[in-house]
């Protein structure tokens, strides 16, 4: 069903606001939507469905449709007399429909962020293109034969013997020699972009059209280091102890390898529970369907679009995508039967559901998640229930005696898989801040000075290898890895709101979500319906009663 009450309150507002008569600005700015709907609307199909098959394929040709739509898409928003027009009515004041005012903000926003020069622009979009092509095409080479990603991480989660566990590391840094002269150069162009539009540089431009402040994502990350900074350590210290132990090293020569990622971003399965062994043999795939299923927020129609598995030339990531605004949801992932990939199908779907249960009655330019993040948080509300121990039971028919073996450490790994992903992102965040305010400096420095800081991991001694342009984000989703976080504070606080206002409970303990349909008839009213008809803190407001906080992620899972 339509989310009709959202758009009948807009409406009355807007009565209440102008009245019966429409002034000239209103009418104009509605032919214009109407005139650029009807441009922007084919060719994001077509942009989307030829990255769509560029990832799948690897073929070169996808990539250069991909590349040459983005192009025309791009050059539609860098008109700059559409931006002037958009500029002056936006200066005006004079549009007082709620609906029309959003998709004003909305529109220049994205043309304030591509006033660039044609003939720059066209630099930015191909070299970005010939980037993300290189990362989805590169395999890394392990003595002499190449490897997937997903190998490389067996043998950082299985290898016992340093120098080999050292090699797999080093193969998975190859890309970044590979690609980092490029990434510095598409940073320089990006920046020369912004600085023409009177930004500091691209990071500063990115953020402030995303809806967002500099100041503010500071104060947020500075506050999380705080408070997960005796936690983390101590956490680490143990976690090393372990570590150590296994390799038949001493603690203070663990180095970046030893960990269980090529970066430290997972959660070693280190305290005597693997839980891989929970879903051999078991499909990920159909056990997220039936979930999905069972809170009334199906998603066959997104499984049947997508491609799943592995194959030559594939992208090795996963990612989802909607290619048109009109329900065309589709998932890439490389599935394996482990809890790694039920992890990121279920986190993949969750932005798919988002999608899917949009409100295809909203305007076009509104019919999107209300902020990145916000889709961000739906993926890892859904992709944190892989290890709930009450989940695993119900999906995966374990005994009450396996139930209890998850628990004794269930909470010790959430804690931790939370602890290190938000150091993890801080490193991210900083450096990538670091890297627009001053791509000239010794990056390799940068980088290794963040982790040491806030991951707690030593530099390999004399590396000067370029490591950090090994993460595909810097170029494929330029000053987005905050966001993440971002999406963990508010998946914590949507969490918050089902269990204690939806579902009425006391406690989250014992919660799966599984079978709770009013669990997703709640996310679809309040979230996925709403789309982008409210700015993301106003979203979150009406849809939580309060504002974004890091308090309930605090709560969850640090203290």
């Amino acid at each position: 069903m339509k989310h009709l009450s959202i758009l009948v309150s807009l409406a009355v507002t807007s009565m209440a606001a102008c009245g019966s008569a429409e002034n000239a600005k209103e009418n104009q700015l509605k032919e214009f939507i109407t005139s650029h709907v009807e441009k922007i609307k084919p060719l994001d199909k077509q942009a989307n469905l030829a990255w769509w098959d560029a990832a799948v394929t690897g073929d070169p040709k996808a990539y250069d449709r991909s590349s040459e739509t983005t192009l025309q898409i791009r050059r539609i928003y860098s008109d700059p007399k559409d931006f002037a027009f958009l500029k002056e009515v936006k200066q005006s004041g004079q549009v007082k429909d709620p609906l029309l005012a959003r998709q004003l903000t909305v529109l220049y926003n994205t043309y304030l962020a591509n006033q660039i020069d044609p003939a720059l622009l066209q630099q930015i979009v191909e070299l970005g293109t010939q980037i993300e092509k290189n990362f989805s095409t590169f395999r890394g080479a392990l003595d002499g034969k190449k490897v997937t990603d997903n190998e490389i991480k067996d043998i950082l989660k299985d290898e016992t013997d340093s120098a080999q566990r050292r090699k797999a590391w080093l193969a998975s840094k190859q890309v970044g020699e590979a690609v980092a002269a490029d990434l510095v150069r598409l940073v320089k162009l990006r920046n020369e972009a912004a600085r023409k539009l009177g930004f500091d540089n691209y990071h500063t431009m990115a953020l402030a059209t995303g809806e967002q402040d500099v100041k503010e994502l500071d104060k947020i990350f500075d506050d999380l280091y705080e408070r997960t900074k005796v936690p983390f350590a101590k956490a680490k210290a143990e976690l090393d102890q372990i570590l150590a132990k296994k390799y038949g090293v001493a603690p203070d020569q663990l180095m970046p390898w030893h960990y269980h990622d090529p970066f430290f971003q997972e959660t070693p399965m280190v305290y005597d529970l693997d839980l891989d062994v929970y879903y051999k043999g078991k499909d990920v795939k159909k056990l997220a369907e039936e979930f999905y299923a069972s809170i009334g927020l199906p998603v066959d129609a997104i499984l049947a679009s997508s491609d799943l598995y592995e194959k030559e030339g594939k992208n090795p990531h996963a990612f989802c995508t909607h290619i048109d605004r009109e329900g065309d949801v589709r998932v890439l992932c490389n599935l394996k039967n482990n809890e790694s990939w039920m992890e990121t199908i279920l986190h993949e779907l969750g932005h798919g559901v988002y999608d899917k249960y949009l409100d295809y009655g909203t305007p076009y330019l509104l019919r999107s998640p209300a902020h990145s993040f916000t889709t961000e948080a739906m993926a890892m509300f859904f992709g944190r229930l892989s290890r709930n121990p009450a989940w695993m039971q119900q999906m995966l028919g374990l005994s009450d005696a396996q139930r209890a073996e998850i628990e004794k450490v269930g909470g010790k790994y959430a804690q931790l898989k939370q602890l290190i992903f938000a150091r993890w992102d801080m490193v991210m965040y900083y450096f990538e801040k670091g890297l627009y305010a001053n791509p000239d400096q010794d990056l390799t420095k940068l980088w290794w000075d963040l982790v040491e800081k806030y991951q707690l991991v030593e530099r390999p001694s004399n590396r000067t290898n370029p490591d950090w342009a090994a993460k595909i984000h810097f170029s494929a989703a330029p000053c987005y890895y905050h966001n993440y976080m971002l999406g963990e504070l508010l998946a914590s606080q949507w969490h918050h709101t089902l269990v204690t206002k939806v579902l009425g409970l006391k406690s989250d303990k014992g919660v799966s979500y599984i079978g709770q349909k009013k669990a997703g008839q709640y996310l679809k009213e309040k979230v996925f319906e709403v789309g982008d008809l409210y700015p993301w803190n106003e979203m979150i407001q009406r849809s939580t009663g309060e504002p974004l906080t890091a308090k309930y992620f605090v709560d969850q899972f640090v203290k």
